[in-house]
């Protein structure tokens, strides 16, 4: 049976971290606590479970705390958990199981990780697979009977093990600044880390946090060829322009986007412009649009509940502004009533997709 070292990086974690340790603390070999600063009972947790808690000065980098307690592990493989995760009596199980069959080959080990209902993330699916289990050392191999070569890649295994994602709270208040700092000293975001920032400002951010974000994009958009590229930073940039009331700069990134391939994004966001114009049936065309004819790329509840509710608003609005007429159109009132049913009904049966 492979060996096991636990590596996490907390802070301010006495809410949560005793219910993560009590779920997994069983199958790990070892257990490693890196604290970037906690203030509260942290660290006094953690002692009951391990010996083994580090101080880190805080650097505004998770990669460099993530090496430094990595560096720290004397096991087989490194296991990694944020406090906020636990695993059930199921899952339990099935990572035990895991562990005792685990091919000493298989260099990375997947789990999915579960959006649980009650808890908003920015996830956009129940769930989905993230790599957790690393082997610490990694052994090189010659592959290919002719022309041999060191196999680069990874042996990657996706397993059944699901770990359940509780927070307390959203933490994307605090990483904004992380990635305000990242792009001011690079220049530029990976692709991962651009669809990250995207994706936490359409979910939590605040009229502030996309002020901030507006030049950032605004370069992107400007100077960055690739498409995912430029249609992320079309979706941030026109939420910003229509908060703003820049309806030239609004108009203009949208239609550009008419003219590839629309997302449910700015289709929703041409909804949200009409709906504050009190342009009911306009602001019809695009929800429906973002309903039904086109894909989110950031943020799944833009092609989901968010426009199916733009769609009952609107309807609320046409059936009160029908009915108020003398005389009014019956026909068009029951019209009306039947669509403002069609969509409370689908907004309320709406569900994120389980997997993507």
């Amino acid at each position: 049976m492979p060996t096991i070292s636990l590596c996490m990086i907390v802070k301010n974690e006495e809410a949560v971290l005793e219910r993560c340790l009590e779920s997994i603390a069983d199958l790990m070999d070892e257990i490693i606590i890196v604290d970037t600063g906690s203030t509260d009972r942290t660290k006094e947790i953690a002692a009951r479970y391990t010996s083994k808690i580090y101080d880190y000065k805080w650097t505004n980098d998770f990669s460099a705390a993530r090496n430094f307690s990595f560096s720290k592990a004397t096991m087989e493989y490194i296991y990694t958990a944020d406090a906020d995760e636990i695993l059930d009596e199921e899952n339990h199980a099935r990572f035990l199981r895991l562990k005792n069959f685990l091919l000493p080959e298989i260099e990375i080990v997947q789990m999915k990780y579960v959006t649980v209902s009650e808890f908003d993330t920015v996830l956009n699916a129940q769930k989905e697979y993230r790599p957790k289990l690393f082997k610490r050392l990694r052994t090189f191999t010659w592959i290919d009977p002719i022309h041999e070569t060191v196999r680069l890649q990874p042996v990657i295994f996706d397993s059944d093990v699901e770990i359940l994602h509780k927070p307390q709270s959203l933490h994307s208040k605090r990483d904004f600044s992380i990635f305000i700092k990242a792009f001011e000293h690079d220049g530029q975001f990976s692709p991962k880390i651009r669809t990250m920032y995207a994706k936490e400002l359409l979910k939590t951010g605040d009229t502030k946090d996309f002020a901030a974000a507006k030049p950032i994009f605004r370069a992107i958009f400007d100077n960055d060829a690739s498409d995912d590229a430029r249609k992320e930073a079309s979706c941030i940039l026109a939420h910003i322009y229509r908060l703003e009331g820049n309806k030239n700069e609004f108009f203009k990134l949208t239609m550009k986007d008419m003219l590839t391939n629309p997302c449910a994004e700015i289709c929703y966001e041409l909804g949200m412009f009409f709906l504050a114009e009190r342009d009911y049936e306009e602001a019809v065309l695009w929800f429906y649009n973002a309903a039904y004819e086109t894909e989110s790329i950031l943020d799944i509840h833009t092609c989901g509940d968010l426009p199916l509710l733009g769609l009952v608003e609107c309807y609320e609005f046409l059936l009160a502004d029908e009915k108020a007429k003398i005389p009014s159109n019956t026909a068009l009132v029951i019209q009306y009533e039947m669509q403002l049913d069609k969509y409370r009904e689908a907004s309320r049966d709406w569900r994120m997709p389980e997997e993507l």
